[in-house]
């Protein structure tokens, strides 16, 4: 603790400055900032014209110095020449270091604790109880102990923030092992669905194993998320396998394909024309787009039609898809791409909030942009763009 506090004042670049002042205008041959406890006086920073022999670090017995006693009355002390001081002629802090001016003046922080003092000696009277001596001293003391307030404030601040960072980290560690391990169990469910389904079997019993296997392709989803999200952020971003594909509709109509039969009461208006092959992951781009149509699925009104776009033009391959509902307000336009983000107004049993994260990571990882916009008139949009030529930015495996 002391050695952390001398560490402290020496991050001071202005106290060797201010000790310098000190001696120059005051006359004094010696002084020093001094942590003072109620078990120990040590010298932080120091001053010696006089060979007083202490250096930083350096520690005298508490009881010897008249700083113990500044520390309890939390006032200053000034004496000009102790032989004819009234109330320390006879003091033995003098006689003890030869001494003859002094003055002491107490370094509070702004939480009422108290740091120590600055405080100067020689062994010749000095004038030091002139009031521009004193008010020296005090205003010099109020500034380190401002310099020292911000310096706790800052390291405070690092600390809290490298716990934050570690407990992210751990937290996602933890993810990402939760999502692997549970692929073995959630396989084992979908070959008793399809064991259940391929059988001869009631109609309840088809709609059950019907309901297993909606379930675990749901499960699926979560769980690619969730280890997509870990590794992007333990790792260098969502990785990517680009290729030339040239049948990327076909690959893209799956998953709508998919996603209606799973959503039989909701309306899902497809367009598609690809007419030309795309430099792209194909799964990476089903993965987009499931994630889109899911996040409109979720969110969107179940009255309203879902509207899916996928076209080429000159530059890109332009995803969009578009669903009526409540308006994402301008001011959280931006947080919709960020971790666990999910409508203010929707309740939290409502996915993980990852999806749309990794939308963006998968854009990012092709080289492209994704944007969302939300009005009354034109609905919740969102647009992704696939550039077409131009080389992906993302980590590629």
């Amino acid at each position: 603790m002391i050695l952390r506090d001398v560490g402290a004042v020496a991050q001071i670049s202005a106290v060797p400055s201010m000790l310098d002042m000190i001696c120059s205008e005051s006359g004094m041959g010696f002084a020093a900032v001094a942590r003072v406890s109620d078990l120990s006086w040590t010298a932080c920073a120091v001053k010696d014209n006089v060979n007083f022999g202490l250096l930083p670090g350096g520690q005298l017995e508490l009881h010897s110095t008249l700083c113990h006693e500044s520390r309890c009355a939390r006032a200053p002390i000034v004496v000009d020449d102790f032989s004819i001081d009234a109330t320390y002629r006879n003091h033995h802090t003098p006689s003890i270091y030869k001494l003859r001016s002094y003055i002491s003046v107490p370094i509070v922080l702004s939480n009422g604790e108290y740091f120590g003092n600055l405080c100067a000696i020689d062994g010749r009277p000095m004038k030091v109880s002139e009031p521009r001596i004193v008010r020296m001293f005090e205003v010099f003391a109020k500034l380190i102990a401002m310099q020292l307030d911000g310096e706790k404030r800052q390291s405070t601040t690092e600390n809290l923030l490298m716990t934050e960072r570690e407990t992210a980290k751990l937290r996602e560690e933890f993810i990402a092992v939760l999502g692997h391990d549970l692929r073995s169990p959630l396989a084992a469910i979908g070959a008793s669905a399809d064991y259940l389904h391929a059988r001869p079997a009631t109609p309840e019993v088809l709609t059950v194993s019907k309901l297993l296997k909606s379930s675990v392709t749901r499960m699926s989803r979560l769980i690619d998320d969730i280890m997509d999200f870990a590794r992007g952020r333990l790792g260098n971003g969502i990785p990517a396998h680009i290729e030339c594909v040239e049948n990327l509709s076909a690959y893209l109509q799956a998953v709508v394909q998919e996603i209606a039969q799973a959503n039989e009461g909701r309306s899902i208006q497809f367009t598609m024309k690809i007419d030309r092959d795309v430099r792209c992951d194909p799964a990476r781009l089903q993965q987009l787009l499931a994630n889109l149509i899911v996040n409109a699925v979720t969110h969107g009104s179940s009255e309203e039609p879902i509207s899916v776009s996928v076209v080429t033009d000159d530059l890109d391959l332009v995803i969009q898809v578009a669903n009526q509902g409540d308006v994402i307000p301008q001011e959280a336009l931006s947080k919709v791409f960020e971790p666990y983000w999910r409508p203010a107004s929707k309740a939290t049993n409502q996915g993980l909030g990852l999806g749309l994260y990794i939308c963006q990571q998968v854009v990012k990882a092709h080289g492209g942009t994704i944007h969302a916009y939300s009005s009354n008139d034109d609905g919740t949009r969102f647009i992704a763009r696939i550039p077409l030529t131009t080389k992906p930015s993302g980590q590629q495996r």
